[in-house]
């Protein structure tokens, strides 16, 4: 990103540069005529000729010094919003290093207590209970899966017998049933033709089973939840009591600047594109004084009376005419030349631009699903090295690019689900890595406590989609989460044209 704001920045001083260059080809070009109408016009000629131009050309002349302090003003805003972004990058470094120092406290607390815990009879007697109820709690909710799973299974006959399934939906042989003698009637022509009385009690078995299971899984896993709720706080007193309490107050302080920091650094990312995006409606033409100016003088140099002058001097064959001609041609060549790179340079920008904004919607989802832990690891080298460049150059999509980041990144042992609310981790939530928010709960180490519940029983890990980590919001559906002000962006995988970095 670093490199890319580079090059976007020296992308606009060379389009800075090539707008005088053009204006000083444009003058010399009018300097070329006027030599030309001493030549070839008579003084009255020459004279008005020489009026129209040099009107042009002050004109001209003006608007590209207007012009060049325009630019160099918000070059100097760029630099100046780029050093304040840098400085809230570096503020995070800092603050990233500070909160790790504490969890790195916090972790060896968690392993002093835990230690402690594991001689306390009482509770270990709980945690014994506990686990216990937890596996009850599993082997319910296993036997409520298979009874479903049968369910599904056994059950697909009867719901693809049409008649069998009318009846049954009619609530024929119940009390729900409501029908005309005539229905009736037809109605048990066609039970007698199925044998639904038989099979309609089985159907209702097979379907009541798993709800009795599941309420039955449901009544074990909400005393599993609340014996662990109660070991969990026991383990919090006991961590408490050990000087817990300041080290995840200070933990909590930590994350919330760094919340502060990451919205400050988009705040300041988006001044700064602001910024460029004004300097590049400056350098490609879009400023209205500077093209009015330059109209100006291509129409005088334009006229036909100036034209038919460059026409018979085309026709003639003098030394001096064709001097003359001859560099008014290298001159309007140069400028197409200019001007084609321009184009050229315009389009790299956009591209860069692009890449640019897909990278800052990477970085806010890296800091969000808290990647930059000291704990989190990415098992693929590649990714800041060939997939970046396939990333770079149009290869892979934005989205493609970070999903490669997610599928190869993985926490350190004993820490990947970190302390929190055992239920959320058993019903398959995601826990911060970091710990809980707030301060709440406490991170354990592996062995009874960490990469499981208190009560011993195995966590679950995150199904997927965007985790709610510094940078807040919740998931994106898939897509990038990053706020931008005033800023839709572009996801175009154009490739790049001009040579450069990448």
């Amino acid at each position: 990103m670093r490199d890319i704001r580079r090059e976007e920045d020296e992308i606009s001083r060379r389009l800075a540069r090539s707008t005088e260059i053009v204006a000083k080809i444009k003058e010399s070009e009018a300097e070329l005529f006027r030599q030309l109408a001493q030549l070839r016009l008579d003084p009255a000629i020459q004279s008005e000729l020489d009026g129209r131009i040099s009107s042009a050309e002050s004109k001209a002349r003006e608007s590209l010094k207007s012009h060049g302090k325009a630019v160099d003003k918000a070059q100097q805003t760029i630099e100046e919003l780029e050093a304040a972004r840098v400085s809230l990058v570096e503020r995070r470094r800092n603050a990233v290093a500070d909160l790790a120092e504490t969890q790195k406290a916090l972790d060896a607390l968690s392993q002093q207590v835990s230690a402690q815990l594991k001689t306390d009879p009482a509770y270990v007697e709980k945690q014994t209970a506990a686990q216990a109820l937890g596996e009850v709690a599993d082997q319910s909710m296993e036997k409520t899966r298979l009874a479903e799973q049968d369910r599904e299974e056994k059950g697909k006959p009867y719901r693809d017998d049409p008649l069998f399934m009318y009846l049954w939906d009619s609530g024929y042989g119940t009390s729900a049933y409501k029908a005309n003698n005539l229905i009736r009637y037809l109605d048990g022509l066609v039970a007698g033709l199925v044998g639904f009385h038989k099979a309609r009690p089985n159907y209702a078995m097979l379907n009541d089973i798993p709800l009795r299971l599941r309420e039955h899984a449901e009544r074990q896993e909400a005393n599993a939840q609340a014996a662990e709720a109660e070991l969990e706080t026991l383990a919090n007193k006991a961590a408490d009591a050990a000087g817990a309490k300041p080290l995840r107050e200070a933990k909590s302080k930590a994350e919330a600047d760094m919340q502060a920091i990451d919205a400050a650094i988009v705040e300041a990312e988006d001044k700064r594109n602001e910024a460029g995006e004004a300097l590049q409606s400056l350098t490609n033409g879009s400023d209205p004084a500077l093209a009015s100016a330059a109209e100006a003088l291509a129409a005088a140099l334009g006229q036909e009376d100036i034209q038919t002058l460059l026409a018979e001097a085309r026709r003639t064959r003098t030394g001096k005419d064709d001097t003359i001609v001859a560099q008014i041609d290298e001159s309007r060549t140069r400028m197409r030349e200019e001007e084609e790179e321009n184009r050229d340079l315009r389009e790299r920008s956009k591209t860069l631009a692009a890449r640019r904004r897909e990278l800052e919607d990477i970085q806010w989802e890296f800091k969000k699903q808290r990647f930059d832990d000291p704990r989190s690891t990415f098992r693929e080298d590649k990714l800041v090295g060939d997939l970046l460049n396939d990333f770079l150059r149009g290869g892979i999509s934005a989205a493609s690019y970070w999903d490669q980041w997610r599928k190869s990144q993985n926490w350190a042992p004993g820490n990947e689900w970190g302390a929190g609310n055992s239920s959320t981790r058993r019903s398959g939530g995601q826990s911060s890595p970091w710990g809980d928010q707030g301060g709440g709960g406490f991170n354990w180490p592996d062995g009874s406590f960490g990469g499981s519940s208190s009560s011993g029983r195995k966590s679950k890990p995150s199904s997927g989609g965007f985790g709610g980590g510094w940078g807040g919001g919740g998931s994106s559906g898939g897509g990038f989460s990053r706020p931008r002000t005033g800023d839709a962006g572009t996801r175009k995988h154009t490739g790049f044209k001009t040579g450069g970095g990448f």
